[in-house]
């Protein structure tokens, strides 16, 4: 069975879409990988934020984009939050959020 993904909310699929085209065709091709092998890629294309928290790790000459996703029921992986990120580390605030809505899917 392939797995599926899907989006938290309308908004953040639209926060996503909007990445800019590189970082967006490379989150696109990760995302494809995870369908077809799951969300356990490793790096360079996915990494872990906390437990049960992981990130797709998207790049682009733009920059770098980022998407928190959990794995919930079955074989289904929910992006949570997707941001263009400005720093080297991931924002607290960004974190906080996508750890937030995790626990909202997962009940």
């Amino acid at each position: 069975m392939k797995w599926k993904i899907t989006f938290y909310s309308d908004k953040v699929e639209t926060q996503t879409l909007k990445f800019p085209t590189g970082i967006l065709a490379n989150f696109l091709h990760i995302a494809e990988m995870i369908e077809k092998l799951g969300p356990n890629l490793g790096k360079p294309y996915v990494g872990r934020l906390d437990s049960g928290l992981y990130e797709i790790r998207a790049k682009g000459k733009e920059g770098i984009g980022r998407s928190a996703y959990c794995v919930v029921k079955g074989k289904e992986v929910v992006i949570l939050h997707s941001f263009i990120k400005k720093s080297q580390k991931t924002s607290k605030k960004d974190l906080d959020l996508a750890k937030k809505r995790m626990k909202e899917v997962s009940k």
